[in-house]
């Protein structure tokens, strides 16, 4: 680590702050954008050839458990990530921490590009497909805990809320850009059986493509990125890293139970919205063609570009912690109708769909755009990449299982409010959440 930390030091040096802090900034946003790249990857990009990796004989009831270990285990690697890097970034450096784990998932990725089939070497290319998504999620969680926090701590304490906001811009942006790499594949490689040329190999393409871009990131990081002077003590003068037991004890053991709670119930919230919605409410109940479903969701990804951004300053103007209550409020009132209206809105014109679809979005995702910010606001230098890391993605677990839930409140209700109580329970958590912790704007690192 010592020589990540070396390599690139000489012309770190020879930035100037405003160089340092642009540098850090363009690395955080393309860490995000490159972060769900992969995580969509197989959600996208393998959906068509589920069956390359599969025995043909295995039931449908069979292959949808068994193709959902594959985004499942993703996220389940995700917190293991974040405790390790994140240790790794206070205590050895943010920089660091973020050369390993995009170098880690760069590596993943282009492993799972060059996985043999079912037909080669049976059901262990599925469980080898399991496996490495579950190493990726662990590097995905890791790239967290460095660039992020390496960002924020170089950004002025009045751009904080900017700077969140134009990190966030990669989710929705990754989005628009993993569509768009599947609309051209399946174009050129139409994915019409298993034994058609995408099945055997044009799905390897995106993968590829994810891995070089990972493989650029490490690369500028070691040429362009320097290490957090605030981590470094330069800014603060106060010791670069306690120990690890210090973020469940006393005040970060407290900040931490807030972050899990308040992020429980946002990653719910986003998860029946972001997953649900696409297939259970646009494919299933209101019958739009796959063509349509993506350009209304590639519509509402752009329109979320732009408010991000505009959010984040909001945040910085009003306070973080007051947005934050003012969307999970939104979110368990005004999301919920939206839904409703969505789920009921057979008939509707496209256009309007792709209203309701934006609106929906903006309201419920919109916290994002400040979270980022408002968590590594709230630990100190010293546990602050593992505070953020865990918090951010530990708190994930629980509503990855958003649809168990749905299906035991369906035996207490009629299944379409399911995803209601469950956007509007999110939103309360939230807001429970949010109301446990501080105002974090002018706090100082």
């Amino acid at each position: 680590m010592k020589v990540l930390n070396a390599a690139g030091a000489s012309g770190a040096a020879d930035q100037s702050i405003d160089e340092k802090r642009r540098s850090a900034v363009k690395g955080a946003i393309f860490s995000e954008f490159i972060d769900m790249f992969d995580i969509y990857l197989p959600v996208i990009i393998l959906a068509p050839v589920q069956a390359y990796f599969l025995p043909r004989n295995v039931s449908i009831a069979h292959q949808g458990i068994l193709e959902s270990l594959v985004f499942v285990t993703t996220f389940l690697g995700r917190p293991l990530g974040a405790l390790l890097f994140g240790r790794l970034a206070d205590r050895v450096g943010r920089r660091a921490a973020s050369i390993a784990s995009v170098s880690g998932f760069a590596a993943a990725t282009l492993a799972i590009a060059v996985i043999p089939g079912y037909e080669s070497i049976g059901i262990a290319s599925f469980w080898l497909l399991v496996l490495l998504r579950f190493v990726d999620g662990i590097f995905l969680g890791g790239g967290y805990t460095g660039a992020l926090p390496l960002a924020i701590e170089y950004a002025k304490k009045e751009q904080r809320g900017l700077v969140g906001g134009l990190i966030l811009t990669g989710f929705p942006a990754a989005y628009v850009a993993i569509n768009l790499v599947a609309m051209i594949m399946f174009t050129i490689f139409p994915a019409t059986d298993p034994g058609s040329d995408y099945a055997a190999w044009g799905w390897r393409i995106p993968f590829v493509l994810g891995a070089l871009m990972a493989g650029l990131l490490a690369l500028y990081y070691v040429r362009k990125v320097a290490e957090s002077e605030v981590w470094q003590g330069k800014s603060s003068g106060k010791p670069k890293s306690m120990a690890a037991s210090r973020l469940v004890t006393g005040d970060s053991r407290r900040n931490l139970i807030q972050v899990l709670l308040m992020m429980t119930g946002f990653w719910l919230t986003q998860n029946v919205v972001g997953l649900f919605v696409p297939t259970g409410v646009l494919l299933k109940t209101l019958h739009l063609t796959p063509f349509q479903m993506t350009v209304t969701l590639m519509a509402s990804y752009a329109v979320l570009c732009f408010s991000h951004i505009g959010i984040g300053l909001l945040g910085q103007k009003i306070g973080r912690r007051t947005l934050l209550f003012i969307l999970g409020a939104a979110t368990a009132t005004v999301g919920v109708g939206l839904l409703h209206v969505l789920m009921n809105a057979q008939g509707f014109p496209l256009m309007v769909l792709a209203l309701i679809v934006c609106a929906l979005a903006v309201t419920v995702s919109s916290p994002w755009a400040v979270l980022v910010t408002y968590i590594n606001e709230r630990f100190a230098t010293g546990v602050r990449a593992t505070g953020f890391g865990v918090g951010y993605s530990l708190s994930v677990v629980i509503p990855s299982f958003y649809a168990f839930y749905m299906n035991w409140l369906g035996a207490v209700m009629p299944m379409h409010w399911t995803p209601l109580t469950l956007l509007c329970g999110g939103g309360v958590i939230s807001c429970i959440g949010v109301l446990m912790g501080p105002e974090t704007t002018n706090v100082d690192f």
